[in-house]
C-alpha cells in the first residue's frame, strides 16, 4: 500500500510537471491530475496483460513496439476518459507517458522494486492473476535449477562463509540434503546435460569433436549441432509429459522450451520467451532493474579485471570489454528473463521445469573459481533460489526445488602460459605437418544467440533476429589453423568453425580440438585409429606429448588391451586397472580417475587421442588448452566434483552417483514418486 501511494503521488506530480512544460496538454481543474494519475494506474492494470499477450503472439517487433508506445497508449486512454483534460497533439500522451515512466522507475527502484525481494513479489503478483483453474489438488511438481560449473567444495566454502543463506536455511531447516556426485569424462555441459536430461552421455566425447559419421566438426553450442546431438539420445527425456526446458543446450523431451539451443532451428520463435520479454519490458522492476544491474555489472567487471592486474594475481587471463558486455547481459538480463520464464511456468502449474544459470561458470572461466567476483556471483544465484522459493509459495501446485551442477571447475595457468606454445603448435611440431585447431570456446555467446533466435518468428522481423543470431554465431566459430614445417610453426590462418570447417582446411593432417584441459587429436578417418597405427604414421607424436611436463597422460585405443592411459614412465590399462612400467599416469588425478575416464575412452566416438593436461597433486591446478583460468573437461582438481541439493522428503539418492546418466535416473525416480 505504501508503494502504491508513492506511485500515485509520483504520477500526480509528473502530470503537473507535464502541464507546466507542454502547451498541448492542460488540466482545467486542480483535482484533474490526481484523478488522471489514479485512472492511468487502473487502466494499466487492465490493459497491460492484454498488451503482453498480444505482443507475445504477434512477434518480437510487437514486443519492441509495446515497450515504446504501450505506456503511451495507456496514458492516452486515461486522459481521454478523465474530465477536465485538454489534449491538442498526439505526442503529448507519449511525452507524458515516458516522463511518468522515468519518474516511476526511479521511485520504484528507490522503493525496493530493484531488490530481489521486490522482483520476487512482482513475479508472484503476476501469477495470482493467471493461476489456472483446477478441479482438485494437483500432484506436486519438480523445479530443477542447474548452477552451471559449481564445484561441490566451493559451495561448502560459501556455506561456511555465510554467502549462500538460502541454501544454508534449507539445510538447517531439514528441507534439503547436500550430496556430491561425480561426472565422468568429459566433464562438460553438453555431456552432463545430455546425461541429466536424456539419460545418456555416450554421443558426446567432448565440447566439440570431429564426427566421423558426418565428416565434420560438431560443436555442442551451435543450434544445428545441438539438435543432431539430441536426436542421437534415446528415450523420451526427463521433461517429457508436460515439462518445460529453459535456457539449456537440450530440451529433455519437453513439450515447450525457451532459449534452448537444440530447439531453435526446429520451432523458432516461442511464445513463452516473447511473453516473458513483453511483461519484462513493461515492468520498472523488470527491465529497468536489469538495465541498472547490467550497467553496474560492466563497471564491476572492468574494476575487478584491473584489480587482478594491479595485484598481479596469478593465474589470470586478459578480460576485455567484450567479456564485460557479455557478462552484463548474461548475469543481468538473461538471468532475470530466465527467472521470469520459470516463474511463469510454475504459476501455470507446469509439472517439471529445468533451468540452467551459467553465471558462475562464465565468471569463473575468466576470473578463477576461488576469486571474489566468482563467489559474489554465487551469492547472487543464491538470491535467485530465494526468488523462486517465493514464487513457488503462490503456485497452484507444491514444488520441490532441486539444485544441481553439471560439473565442477579446476584452476591454473593455461597451457600456452605454462608451456609457451599451444597444443596445436606442439602437435604440428611433433608430426612435421599441418594442423587445424580450435583454440577458443565461444561459449559466452551461446546464450545471447539463443535469446536472439528465440525472439524470432516466421513473420515480420524474423530476418533481423536471424541476422543478429548469425553475427553471434560468427563469434562462436573461430578456428586457428597452424601449419608446421621441420623448422618451426609459422603463423596460422583463421577459418570458420562450422559445417564446412574440415573442407576449409582439408589438406591438414590432423585436427586438434580443446575442451578445457581435455585435448582431442584426430585424423579425418572413418574409424578410430589404434595406437600402433598412430605410431606408424606419426612416430614422434605420442612419445613427444607425454614427455612434456605440462601433459599428464595421453589416452589411446590398443588392439590387445583396449584403451590405455600413457604417461612418461608408465601405462595404465583402463579396462583392467593394471599399471605397466614404473609410475601410474593417473595417480595425480586422484582416486577413481580410471573409473571416470574409462567410459569415454572405450567409446567408438572417442578421438584417436585424448590428451589430458598435467595436474599439480598439492593444489589441483591444471592447464586449460583454451585461454581460460577456470576450466573443465578432463581430470584433475575439482572439475569432476558436482553438486546435488536434494529435497529431504523424497527418496534418498544413492551414496555414490557416478555419471550424469545415473543422476538422470535419480531425477526420474523423483518424478515417479511425485506421481508423474
Amino acid at each position: 500500500m505504501a508503494r502504491l501511494l508513492v506511485a500515485w503521488v509520483a504520477g500526480t506530480v509528473t502530470l503537473v510537471a507535464v502541464d507546466v512544460l507542454l502547451d498541448d496538454l492542460r488540466f482545467t481543474a486542480w483535482w484533474t491530475p490526481i484523478v488522471a494519475s489514479a485512472v492511468i494506474g487502473l487502466i494499466g492494470f487492465v490493459l497491460h496483460p492484454l498488451l503482453v499477450a498480444v505482443a507475445a503472439r504477434v512477434g518480437w517487433l510487437a514486443v519492441i513496439a509495446l515497450a515504446v508506445v504501450g505506456q503511451a497508449l495507456v496514458v492516452a486512454v486515461a486522459l481521454a476518459v478523465v474530465p477536465g483534460v485538454e489534449v491538442e497533439s498526439w505526442w503529448a500522451p507519449v511525452i507524458s507517458a515516458w516522463l511518468a515512466a522515468l519518474v516511476g522507475s526511479v521511485l520504484a527502484w528507490l522503493g525496493t522494486a530493484g531488490t530481489d525481494e521486490g522482483f520476487a513479489v512482482s513475479l508472484a503478483r503476476r501469477g495470482r492473476r493467471s493461476r489456472p483453474r483446477t478441479d482438485g489438488p494437483l500432484p506436486d511438481g519438480l523445479l530443477v535449477v542447474q548452477l552451471d560449473g559449481l564445484p561441490y567444495p566451493v559451495l561448502t566454502w560459501a556455506l561456511a562463509a555465510g554467502n549462500a543463506p538460502t541454501v544454508d536455511r534449507w539445510l538447517r531447516d531439514g528441507s534439503h540434503t547436500l550430496h556430491e556426485w561425480r561426472p565422468t569424462v568429459p566433464a562438460t555441459t553438453p555431456a552432463s546435460q545430455l546425461g541429466i536430461l536424456h539419460g545418456t552421455v555416450e554421443p558426446v566425447p567432448a565440447f566439440r569433436w570431429y564426427d566421423r559419421e558426418l565428416g565434420r566438426v560438431l560443436t555442442a553450442n551451435h543450434p544445428a549441432d545441438a539438435a543432431i546431438i539430441e536426436a542421437r539420445a534415446p528415450g523420451p527425456g526427463l521433461l517429457a509429459d508436460g515439462g518445460v526446458s529453459v535456457s539449456n543446450l537440450f530440451s529433455g523431451g519437453a513439450d515447450r522450451s525457451a532459449m534452448v539451443l537444440s530447439r531453435l532451428r526446429v520451432a523458432r520463435g516461442t511464445t513463452i520467451t516473447r511473453e516473458a520479454v513483453a511483461w519484462f519490458l513493461l515492468r520498472p522492476d523488470g527491465f529497468a532493474r536489469s538495465l541498472f544491474r547490467a550497467v553496474g555489472e560492466i563497471v564491476r567487471e572492468r574494476t575487478q579485471a584491473r584489480r587482478q592486474v594491479r595485484r598481479d594475481l596469478r593465474p589470470r587471463i586478459t578480460r576485455d570489454w567484450a567479456f564485460a558486455l557479455l557478462r552484463a547481459v548474461t548475469n543481468g538480463v538473461i538471468r532475470d528473463l530466465s527467472t521470469a520464464v520459470v516463474a511463469q511456468e510454475m504459476l501455470r502449474g507446469t509439472p517439471i521445469v529445468y533451468v540452467d544459470y551459467v553465471d558462475y561458470d562464465e565468471v569463473a572461466h575468466h576470473a578463477g573459481l576461488f576469486r571474489q567476483e566468482s563467489l559474489a556471483v554465487l551469492a547472487a544465484l543464491d538470491s535467485v533460489l530465494a526468488t523462486l522459493e517465493t514464487v513457488a509459495e503462490t503456485a497452484s501446485r507444491r514444488y520441490r526445488i532441486v539444485v544441481v551442477s553439471d560439473h565442477g571447475q579446476s584452476q591454473g595457468d593455461t597451457f600456452l602460459q605454462a608451456d609457451g606454445v599451444t597444443l596445436a603448435d606442439t602437435v604440428a611440431e611433433l608430426t612435421s605437418g599441418s594442423v587445424q585447431a580450435v583454440q577458443t570456446t565461444g561459449e559466452d555467446y551461446a546464450r545471447l544467440r539463443a535469446l536472439a533466435e528465440d525472439m524470432a518468428e516466421t513473420g515480420a522481423g524474423s530476418g533481423a533476429a536471424r541476422r543478429a543470431a548469425a553475427r553471434l554465431d560468427e563469434r562462436t566459430s573461430v578456428v586457428a589453423d597452424s601449419g608446421a614445417t621441420p623448422g618451426g610453426v609459422p603463423p596460422g590462418r583463421t577459418v570458420a568453425d562450422g559445417d564446412n570447417a574440415p573442407a576449409a582446411a582439408a589438406d591438414s593432417d590432423l585436427l586438434v580440438l580443446a575442451s578445457g584441459n581435455l585435448g582431442l587429436v584426430q585424423a579425418r578417418t572413418e574409424r578410430r585409429l589404434l595406437l600402433h597405427e598412430i605410431d606408424e604414421r606419426w612416430p614422434g607424436l605420442v612419445p613427444g606429448l607425454v614427455a612434456r611436463p605440462t601433459i599428464g597422460c595421453v589416452v589411446a585405443m590398443t588392439a590387445a588391451d583396449g584403451p590405455v592411459a600413457i604417461g612418461p614412465d608408465g601405462l595404465h590399462v583402463l579396462r583392467t586397472g593394471a599399471v605397466v612400467g614404473g609410475c601410474d599416469p593417473l595417480a595425480a588425478y586422484g582416486a577413481g580417475a580410471c573409473e571416470r575416464l574409462l567410459p569415454a575412452a572405450d567409446r567408438a566416438v572417442a578421438p584417436d587421442l585424448y590428451v589430458i593436461s598435467a595436474c599439480d597433486v598439492s593444489t589441483g591446478a591444471v592447464h586449460a588448452f583454451e585461454e581460460l583460468v577456470g576450466s573443465h573437461g578432463g581430470l584433475g582438481g575439482w572439475q569432476d566434483r558436482a553438486v546435488l541439493l536434494a529435497p529431504a522428503d523424497l527418496g534418498a539418492p544413492p551414496a555414490s552417483i557416478l555419471g550424469a546418466d545415473s543422476l538422470h535416473r535419480v531425477l526420474q525416480d523423483w518424478r515417479t514418486e511425485l506421481g508423474a
